[in-house]
């Protein structure tokens, strides 16, 4: 799959519960709902974190009453725990390294990180976070298993 041409990338999951932990310490921690893992390249700005926000909450993944995808994390009033994840927006079309250039430089990366933090407990009271820039260790038990892979908006239109 060709990424290139998209904004900010989220990788989210169905979880029954999703912990991260620090230095043997929980930082986070959710009960059943979705864990974000969020990758921010060099040209992600407010607009990009906001969409992606909207899209975590409004994201039709949960099952009804019938079993079909109907219902967001905002109809279940699910938890949400978004881990920044460097990772997700690595270059790995070619070689056998991973390339990172795309991604926004650490100090900017998280001051938008910790943007969309807050963006997201504005708009949601159930918001838990991993920090940028930390080595975590994020434990969660995937439900179903369901995971899809979010785009904010893609850089070239038309």
């Amino acid at each position: 799959m060709d990424l290139r041409g998209f904004r900010m990338l989220s990788l989210i999951q169905l979880v029954t519960h999703a912990r991260v932990d620090i230095a043997g310490a929980t930082a986070a921690a959710i009960s059943k709902g979705i864990t974000a893992l969020v990758g921010i390249e060099k040209s992600d700005t407010e607009i990009e974190a906001r969409k992606m926000v909207e899209r975590i909450l409004q994201y039709r993944i949960f099952p009804d009453n019938q079993g079909r995808m109907n219902l967001s994390l905002r109809d279940v009033q699910g938890d949400l725990l978004i881990v920044p994840q460097l990772t997700l927006v690595a270059e790995t079309n070619k070689g056998t390294r991973p390339g990172f250039s795309a991604g926004m430089a650490p100090e900017a990366g998280k001051k938008l990180f910790e943007y969309l933090v807050t963006h997201a407990r504005q708009q949601y009271a159930r918001v838990e976070a991993g920090v940028f820039g930390a080595y975590m260790q994020v434990s969660l038990c995937n439900d179903g298993p369901v995971t899809f892979l979010l785009k904010a908006e893609s850089r070239h239109a038309g």
